[in-house]
């Protein structure tokens, strides 16, 4: 490997981003490509560039299709973040369920009573608001957030952080009719009706989930199913 190409590669690991390796299978060149840099000795133009970021936010390594079929992309991602706002009955389901998906998950509470070990055990907490606790993690592209406490100043707090982030997915707990008075909450605030629209609510799949793990089920299938439904990448010549 290219020392520029390995510094680039260690670095990104170091700092949990999403990137990968790329190797031209002929002739030997590679690039180390991330969201925010591209380095190393093979080409990279726009289409490939678009190939190689949809097979990272996938986890897809293998082949490029052709006609990059020479080109092999090995991906190195962190794992993919949930962050649960809310250490409700609903959360001692759905986090063990998360982390065996292979998401890293963190419970967000300031209620101490609520948010234990004890309830909670193997499962990141943190004692904090939620703004400042989810602005601590910085929700990226590969990150879930899900707020699950009926509290609009606990849920709301976390929302106006989540709306503003990439985060793959927003999801929160209530029915239509608590959905539309937080969205006209929300609107107040200065978010637009398609930055509300991202809000998955009310939260989960439509399944007829009535228990906490059947709604923490719903919830990570719709995780699930919005984290793989996204659309193949843009081209330069569409």
């Amino acid at each position: 490997m290219k020392r520029e190409v390995l510094a680039a590669t260690l670095s990104a690991r170091r700092h949990g981003l999403a990137s990968a390796l790329v190797r031209d299978l002929k002739i030997g060149t590679q690039a180390f490509v991330s969201d925010n840099e591209t380095t190393g000795d093979l080409t990279i133009d726009f289409n490939i560039r678009q190939l190689v970021l949809h097979a990272i936010s996938e986890d897809r390594p293998g082949r490029l299709p052709d006609p990059y079929g020479d080109i092999f992309v090995q991906v190195f991602n962190p794992p993919a973040r949930l962050i649960v706002i809310g250490a409700v009955h609903i959360t001692q389901a759905l986090a063990p369920m998360a982390a065996l998906a292979g998401y890293g998950v963190t419970v967000i509470d300031p209620r101490r009573a609520f948010a234990t070990d004890q309830r909670f055990p193997g499962i990141t907490l943190l004692n904090e608001w939620p703004d400042d606790g989810l602005e601590a993690l910085k929700p990226d592209r590969r990150t879930a957030v899900v707020t699950l406490t009926h509290d609009p100043k606990l849920d709301d707090a976390a929302l106006s952080v989540a709306l503003k982030s990439q985060c793959f997915y927003v999801g929160s707990l209530g029915s239509r009719k608590t959905h539309q008075a937080r969205l006209n909450r929300l609107k107040r605030m200065g978010f637009s009706d398609a930055e509300l629209a991202r809000i998955h609510g009310p939260v989960g799949l439509a399944i007829g989930a009535l228990t906490p793990a059947e709604i923490a089920v719903s919830i990570l299938g719709q995780i699930t199913q919005v984290r793989r439904a996204r659309p193949e990448p843009a081209s330069a010549a569409a």
